[in-house]
């Protein structure tokens, strides 16, 4: 999915994040996660690192938000992991923001990608995955 393909999702989502179900949230989220991963891969340069650091800020933000949103109590084992890769994710952000690497960003970005992807297929179904309703308190 390109850049535009999100954006425009995301502004979709925006609109309607008030009637929206938590897994659709969820997806909400990682798109703009994915928008300033993006923006944060296009300030890789060193006369950028303004707008890598606010972009890469903006991604521990909305990591964070997915972290503490689990409810790991109720999410079971998936909740469980997805709190290790979302843990994971801080650090490879924290790195970058230290250590501008594009490959690195590029692994994180795929893995994010994976992970909205999925939660955008639970949401587009209709139907919950198990624990989905959940993961988000």
């Amino acid at each position: 999915m390109s850049y535009g393909s999100y954006a425009s999702a995301a502004r979709y989502r925006e609109i309607d994040a008030n009637s929206a179900t938590p897994g659709q949230l969820v997806v909400l989220i990682y798109d703009h996660l994915l928008l300033n991963l993006m923006k944060a891969g296009r300030a890789m340069a060193p006369n950028q690192a303004d707008a890598r650091s606010d972009a890469l800020q903006s991604c521990r933000a909305l990591l964070t938000e997915l972290l503490v949103t689990l409810d790991r109590s109720r999410g079971g084992d998936i909740a469980t992991h997805l709190a290790a890769i979302y843990s994971f994710l801080l650090g490879e952000l924290t790195t970058l923001g230290v250590r501008p690497d594009a490959a690195r960003l590029e692994r994180v970005t795929g893995m994010v990608r994976e992970l909205r992807e999925a939660f955008a297929r639970i949401a587009t179904q209709g139907a919950e995955a198990p624990d989905e309703a959940r993961l988000v308190s």
